[in-house]
């Protein structure tokens, strides 16, 4: 079919403007579904830079961390936000055991393959997850390479506690159905000057937890490290570093371990 230049003109303006209007209605939806302003979408409240640092030569395996961050954020049944593994190498090494918080990776394959934005880095290094946005297509999951997402297939139970907070995603509370949840090393407690939960609830003194900017990180025991000590010169190293995703948690190798496992404890109490 042969159109005159005209004709072509008009069709070409009326494509347009149906194009133009159909986007109209589009935006008008999508701004009822997701806010077009985010609260601390990526400028953190402060100019520090948090890093975490795990001395596994002091983790005992009592998983207290793991308590404490699931009394921190209400975590529901069956998830663990920090996670403790019992690691063995090879049998003349013996066994140690490694904490495992979301990494809060620099380079966060979660951030790119998530189609709606929910999860995002602050500037601050920390990697956040907002539900309001999240649709719960779990590609965050899928991409993460160290299995530090969870996501809720049923309603989770709830506490007066939990419920009598309005969400925020500095607590990730209340907790709801078809979303996924993560570590966000308690960005509330930061504000107030105060280690994360997991570090507080560490009696070990095994996580330590700081401003890169400032050169150190402390514990629960009020201890403080160089944090460019153990980075720079290669004390330390960082779970599928090789990865290229840059995590910003640190592990000290587990090398002349001092304290008991709590299997070696209970055997000691026993005998004692």
């Amino acid at each position: 079919m042969t159109l005159p230049r005209r004709s072509f003109f008009q069709f070409l303006a009326r494509g347009t403007g149906a194009i133009v209007a159909s986007w109209a209605v589009v935006k008008g939806i999508s701004a009822t579904v997701f806010r077009e302003v985010l609260p601390a979408r990526s400028v953190a409240p402060t100019n520090q830079k948090w890093v975490m640092v795990i001395d596994l030569a002091k983790c005992d395996g009592c998983r207290d961390c793991t308590r404490a961050c699931g009394a921190m954020h209400f975590v529901p049944p069956m998830q663990e936000w920090v996670k403790v593994f019992e690691v063995v190498d090879n049998p003349a090494a013996g066994r140690y055991f490694l904490a495992r918080p979301c990494m809060q990776c620099d380079n966060p394959p979660c951030v790119r393959g998530c189609p709606v934005g929910a999860t995002f880095k602050r500037t601050d290094g920390i990697v956040m997850m907002d539900q309001e946005r999240c649709i719960g297509c779990r590609n965050c999951i899928a991409q993460c390479p160290y299995s530090a997402r969870a996501f809720n297939w049923g309603e989770p139970p709830h506490t007066a506690a939990e419920l009598s907070q309005p969400y925020s995603m500095e607590y990730n509370y209340p907790h709801r159905k078809g979303v996924v949840e993560k570590c966000i090393f308690c960005p509330h407690m930061l504000r107030e000057g105060k280690l994360p939960a997991c570090a507080q609830g560490c009696k070990m003194g095994a996580v330590y937890f700081g401003d890169e900017m400032e050169d150190g990180v402390t514990n629960s025991k009020g201890e403080t490290i160089p944090f460019t000590k153990i980075a720079k010169r290669g004390a330390a190293f960082r779970l599928l570093e090789e990865l290229g995703t840059e995590p910003r948690v640190y592990y000290l190798p587990p090398a002349s371990r001092k304290y008991p496992t709590p299997d070696e404890k209970k055997a000691l109490e026993m005998h004692s």
